[in-house]
């Protein structure tokens, strides 16, 4: 059987998702006996080498003075803080809820490439993104008994992966995607090294939590792969609704390993979040459509 470049790109895109939300399951895991600085810090020497010999073998290696420039720097900082804040998080709250926070990335993305990079945004998007900010507060619910102050770390998290992403889009095609993969992990790495003492110092790792640990590296890596894979076989607006199948899986793997069954507060505000964002999706679709044929993207012949 034939399948169509969407098709396949969903399922990468379905993958990538899945290899994440595992990732996510296992730290929560570990998070009950290791500190996530320790957590953080083993899984990043793992995926660091990983990556590290991936780019050597794409020669994709570049000399350190590119860390200078600054939106580098920005994209490094992002990445760290938003490892940090969601880790941190998610060590205390349900899976799901974390996972539904998320998925108001796309959201804060546009409203920061709005503010920021001066990208036209309609008021039809700008309500959808107020919308969803709203579903991210029903999950949070604060001033609401069952609040925990740990989801504003997940709020946190998005703040930063906006700027990673953002900063991001501004950086020079001539660097190397393994290239900014390799320096981020090795940032991130010794962001848990620094912070091990300060929460609480290191404990003795078994056998067991260290090959849970290096399963969390692959996953990631394999999402990543997936993630790429998606983007470059399918269109980009079929495509990138399927983020949303990793929230499926956080509730998923959150009943099933964790016994955390999803209350009102939180599907609630996941089916806002999530409906804004795929309005969005839609809206930005529309958008790229309208385009004059002289303004579109030129086709080269394969």
């Amino acid at each position: 059987m034939v399948i169509s470049p969407n098709m396949r790109g969903a399922l990468f895109m379905s993958l990538s998702m899945a290899g994440f939300t595992f990732n996510d399951s296992i730290i929560k895991l570990l998070t009950g006996d290791l500190s996530v600085a320790q957590v953080i810090f083993l899984r990043g020497l793992i995926a660091s080498l990983l990556i590290f010999l991936l780019a050597r073998q794409q020669r994709a290696l570049r000399p350190p003075r590119v860390l200078l420039n600054r939106w580098v720097a920005i994209r490094i900082l992002g990445e760290v803080g938003g490892t940090v804040t969601f880790l941190m998080g998610l060590a205390q709250i349900p899976l799901a809820n974390a996972s539904a926070i998320l998925q108001a990335l796309p959201l804060a993305v546009t409203m920061g490439a709005a503010i920021f990079l001066a990208e036209p945004v309609g008021w039809r998007r700008w309500g959808a993104i107020l919308a969803g900010f709203a579903g991210v507060m029903i999950i949070v619910r604060p001033g609401v008994e069952g609040f925990s102050p740990y989801s504003l770390m997940i709020v946190g998290t998005v703040i930063f992966a906006s700027a990673r992403d953002i900063a991001t889009r501004k950086i020079h095609a001539a660097i190397p995607s393994l290239y900014l993969s390799t320096v981020t992990a090795m940032a991130v790495t010794l962001a848990g090294l620094f912070l091990i003492w300060p929460m609480g110092g290191w404990k003795p790792v078994s056998a067991s939590e260290l090959g849970l640990i290096s399963l969390a590296a692959c996953l990631v890596l394999v999402g990543y792969q997936f993630i790429i894979m998606s983007m470059r076989e399918g269109e980009i607006s079929f495509v990138a609704p399927f983020r949303y199948t990793g929230f499926l899986w956080a509730v998923l793997l959150g009943m099933v390993v964790f016994g955390e069954f999803p209350d009102a507060f939180m599907m609630t505000g996941g089916a806002i979040v999530i409906g804004s964002g795929l309005y969005t999706l839609y809206r930005e679709r529309i958008k790229s459509s309208a385009k004059p044929a002289s303004r579109a993207a030129p086709r080269h012949s394969p």
